[in-house]
């Protein structure tokens, strides 16, 4: 008897839990790249556990704008207006396919190479490289953008 009643909950858990893993899809991003996310309706909030790993913003008509900010896997979860979880998702963020990784020693600098190889920014480059390409990347960004700073930053 006590047998039947164990068989008899571990089905009930099973036909609870099933259906909550498959609602925790895996997305994949790479780095300061976006994909586009179709959420389940009724969406009223979202949650992203370590926002320095992926970033979200919700759009009209259910779709969620997923960018990888920096490596690692973090999770997403759906909140319905009453607070229920609609959806959940894990989020891995990895390595852009493309470029070039340069060693000098211990240092490494990496390149974007389409077609002439650049400088651009990873995280895990040495300090001096990456700091210089964050200079010379804000102070282009605010010379598109009008700022004064930016122009006398030259």
């Amino acid at each position: 008897m006590l047998r039947n009643q164990i068989k008899t909950l571990l089905v009930l858990c099973g036909l609870f839990i099933a259906p909550n893993l498959a609602l925790a899809e895996v997305v994949s991003v790479v780095l300061d790249q976006a994909r586009l996310l179709r959420l389940p309706d009724r969406v009223s909030t979202i949650i992203i556990g370590n926002p320095s790993i992926a970033d979200g913003t919700l759009q009209a008509g259910g779709l969620l704008v997923v960018t990888g900010k920096g490596y690692g896997t973090t999770n997403l979860m759906v909140l319905d207006n009453k607070g229920t979880v609609i959806a959940e998702h894990t989020i891995t963020v990895s390595a852009p396919a493309s470029g070039l990784t340069v060693f000098r020693g211990s240092d490494r600098e990496t390149l974007s190479c389409a077609p002439n190889c650049q400088r651009t920014l990873v995280p895990g480059d040495a300090t001096a490289v990456f700091d210089a390409v964050v200079a010379q990347n804000g102070t282009r960004n605010g010379l598109s953008a009008g700022t004064p700073a930016a122009s006398q930053a030259r």
